[in-house]
């Protein structure tokens, strides 16, 4: 080689040394990629409350008594387990009580004086026989023979007044009884006490009209719960009674219980500016749920519409808008783009209908710096 070339080859093989190491130094790092396999699954088409939902109890009452007074008796605390018909408070009632035990003794007098009215009213009934048979042959007048028929009958009328005051009597042992059962709350069900507002020798009033005030006993029915939870409008036409659901509480972290929709609101909830709900309610399918729940957790519920099985699937966090994914080519480390045809998604998989193939791996960590199409990458430590 002359001299001359030698001369001008140096410097040529010295620039492109330099632009080899400045490209080498200056290119950009794979990107490291969190990947998942396109396989075959369940894939489902849910839809979610809106706002949190409530665990309700079926069955909650809010009691107090129908009159005012000073509590007597108090026999349960909060957290008690009662049974149906168990006395929960009683008012001082005392002159009610004495009210009940003399209407009751002046029942007793009035059924006393009806029989002995009836008694005479028999007697003068066959006092007037047997003066009317007299008559017949002669024996007597006809006057003592009206007279004794005339006496009779008012003596048998007598006997019905008599009848109709003991039976009026009756009544007011009822009456009296009623108002005396007005001091005592009775548990409507069987339940447990949730609540007490009041104690021993207080004074409670009911609440006036209107006027919403503190129950004094809250009794909640432990055995039976369900989930009511906000729909956003456009969401409900596509829920029915019956369909499977899954109830979600933060007092079980990850844990869900198989539901049921029970119940659709039949109105539209507008607490909200433009934000409309319909409350749908849920109710727990296994009995044994049921046992662990309380009135008032949080919850949220998760209607399943519809359900693909043994469908093409792949995880909706490595969808990209406009059915776009980011496809990891394993043997040239290279990232491509794809749009595929999705059916039905969930929070969790989107059904996969063409675009493509199981075993396949998509992206997940889309918001990684430098994840775009054409870019070579790395998989991450558990990137599978």
């Amino acid at each position: 080689m002359s001299r001359r070339y030698i001369r001008w080859f140096i410097p040529v093989l010295i620039i492109a040394s330099a632009a080899v190491t400045v490209w080498y130094l200056t290119r950009p790092d794979p990107v490291q990629v969190v990947v998942k396999f396109v396989d075959l699954g369940i894939v489902e088409r849910t839809v979610a409350n809106t706002r949190a939902g409530t665990v309700k109890a079926c069955r909650r009452a809010k009691l107090s008594p129908s009159i005012g007074g000073q509590i007597a008796k108090l026999p349960v605390r909060e957290g008690d387990t009662v049974k149906s018909g168990d006395l929960l408070l009683e008012i001082w009632n005392q002159d009610l009580a004495a009210e009940v035990r003399l209407v009751v003794s002046e029942a007793e007098a009035a059924r006393a004086r009806a029989r002995a009215a009836c008694l005479n009213a028999d007697v003068a009934q066959r006092e007037a026989n047997r003066i009317v048979n007299l008559r017949k042959t002669g024996a007597t007048s006809e006057e003592k023979a009206d007279k004794a028929v005339t006496e009779a009958k008012a003596l048998r009328a007598d006997c019905e007044a008599a009848k109709a005051s003991a039976l009026m009597s009756e009544a007011r042992i009822g009456v009296a009884k009623a108002t005396l059962d007005r001091t005592r709350l009775i548990a409507p069900f069987n339940g447990v006490v949730a609540e007490i507002n009041g104690e021993l020798s207080e004074y409670v009033t009911p609440s006036p009209l209107g006027i919403a005030t503190p129950p004094v006993v809250d009794l909640i029915d432990n055995t039976c719960f369900y989930v009511t939870a906000p729909i956003d409008e456009v969401d409900v036409p596509n829920i029915e009674p019956g369909m499977n659901s899954r109830v979600s509480l933060d007092a079980f972290g990850d844990r869900r219980f198989a539901g049921k929709v029970r119940r659709i609101a039949p109105y539209v909830l507008d607490r909200e500016k433009q934000a409309r709900t319909v409350d749908v309610e849920v109710k727990f399918n296994i009995p044994s749920d049921i046992r662990q729940m309380l009135a008032g957790y949080s919850a949220d519920v998760e209607i399943i519409l519809d359900v693909r099985e043994n469908t093409l699937r792949i995880p909706t966090e490595a969808v990209l808008e406009g059915n776009r994914v980011l496809v990891y080519l394993p043997d040239t480390k290279v990232i491509k783009e794809r749009t595929f045809k999705s059916g039905i998604s969930n929070w969790y998989y989107t059904e996969v209908i063409s675009g493509l193939k199981p075993d396949e791996l998509v992206v997940v960590n889309l918001d990684r710096v430098g994840m775009k199409d054409g870019a070579k990458a790395v998989l991450s430590e558990g990137g599978q």
